[in-house]
Order: structure tokens, then sequence, then C-alpha cells
């Protein structure tokens, strides 16, 4: 009988390993943790602490790109942006802006919250919901951290349109548009039953962050620099975020009750 060697695992496609590749080094992670602590707090502890400390890296690569910002650098590029986009002004599109941009307040995005919390709840995800809250409101604080410290002053090139009084970097709308729109569609579509719904949350919830950016800019309180900024934050919460639903369900076996209430979440 002639044996059949199965596939090679090293074999994989490069595509798919390049998109992987931060899902298995996550993994490496919790696996390593898992060989060294013992318990399920404990672990979860010890994953924070590591989330943290990556944190720490990303806090680094955020203070590059404000010294970029603070040096004038990309000022003048700034300022051409939101000069064009003055000139493509009217009425009618002044009235789009202005409602788009209020998906962006704290009040709209403290009842996306709510609501999503409240599902959350009912169908017995409770850690989802205390990982969305202390998402939203570490974000919140982090925004604020922020803005004082760079305290960078709002756009003077063109009238603005809205009424603001906060420093202008990184932008607030921006920040937390991404942190609270995408966490709620990772949580929300991973109870989603097919590929095709997770995929239509994650455009909606991406339209309505790009929408509400670019509303900044329009409205002229923003620079450009401000908005990316307020997204690659946003990104970098929102990754924790999900890396820590990860951890909880990784680690849920340790704990019953948990592992209850995350038995029917996607992989």
């Amino acid at each position: 009988m002639v044996s059949r060697r199965p596939p090679s695992r090293d074999r994989r496609d490069p595509e798919r390993s390049r998109l992987s590749a931060p899902r298995d080094a996550l993994y490496t992670i919790l696996r390593f943790i898992a060989r060294h602590v013992r318990g399920f707090w404990a672990a979860l502890a010890a994953f924070l602490t590591a989330g943290l400390a990556l944190a720490g890296i990303a806090a680094i690569a955020f203070g590059v790109l404000a010294g970029i910002v603070r040096g004038g650098t990309i000022q003048a590029l700034d300022e051409s942006v939101v000069r064009w986009l003055a000139t493509h002004r009217s009425p009618a599109l002044d009235d789009i802006m202005l409602e788009v941009t209020t998906l962006g307040d704290g009040v709209v995005l403290i009842m996306i919250v709510a609501v999503a919390s409240v599902f959350l709840w009912l169908t017995r995800h409770h850690w989802s919901v205390y990982i969305l809250l202390v998402g939203m409101i570490g974000g919140k604080v982090l925004n604020t951290l922020l803005k004082a410290s760079f305290d960078r002053t709002r756009p003077s090139a063109v009238e603005w349109i809205d009424q603001v009084s906060s420093p202008s970097f990184p932008s607030g709308h921006a920040m937390g548009a991404f942190i609270t729109y995408g966490t709620v569609a990772y949580l929300v579509a991973r109870l989603e039953p097919t590929r095709r719904l997770r995929y239509a949350t994650w455009f909606i919830a991406c339209a309505i962050i790009i929408a509400i950016g670019i509303s900044r800019m329009y409205l002229g309180v923003h620079y450009p620099s401000d908005v990316i900024a307020g997204f690659a934050a946003g990104l970098a919460w929102v990754a924790i975020v999900a890396s820590s639903v990860t951890a909880v369900r990784f680690f849920a076996p340790r704990r019953p009750v948990t592992a209850v209430e995350e038995r029917d979440l996607a992989k």
C-alpha cells in the first residue's frame, strides 16, 4: 500500500500568511501565557499587561506622528486640503455634513453603545458588554489626554461651520467614531451567522467612520492630520479591545461561567 503524505503545514498561501500574521502572533502570546500562568484571572491579567506594553510602543509611534505635525512639516498640505474642501461648500452640502458629523457626537455614541450593550447582555455575552464599555470610556479618556498634551489650535485657514472649543489634535470625533463603531461592529459581527452579514456590518461601520472624518475637515474644524491621527489611535484601541475579547474566549475553559457565555461565538 502506498502511503500518502499529508500536505505540509509549512506550505501556506502567501496572501493568507500575510493576513493571518497578526492573528498568529496573538495566539502565540496567548499560548505562551497559558503554559506559564494558571487560572483565568491571572492569565487574563498577564495578557492585559502584555497589551499595555504593546500600547506603549504604539504610543511612541503616535508621538513620532505628533512630532511631525508639531514641526509644521505638513502644515501647508493640511491647510491646502481644508481650503479645497471649503471651495466645494454649498448650503445643501453644509446641512448634510452637519448631520453626518452628529453621528460622532458624544451623545449619539453613548446611545449606540447603550443599545449594543442591551443586545449583547440579553444574548448573555456579558464579557462583550464589559469590554465595550471599558473600550469606549478608556478611549474618551485617552483622547482627552492626547488633546491636552499636544494642544494644537484649530484650523484658521477657513471659516468654521461647526462650533468647537477643544484642541484640534487628534480629532475626537474621528477617534471616538472609530472606537465606538469599530468595537460594536466587531462584537456584533462575531454573532452573525454568515460571512455576508459580517461583511455588511463592517462595511456600514467603515462608511460611517470615514464619512464622519470627511465631515470634520469639510466643516473646517480639523486638519487631515487630525483626522488621520484620530483614526490611527482609534484603530490601535480597537485592536486592543478585539485582542481582549479573543483572550477572554481563549482562557474561558478555565472558568465555566465564562465558557458558557462564549461557547457560541465565531472563531
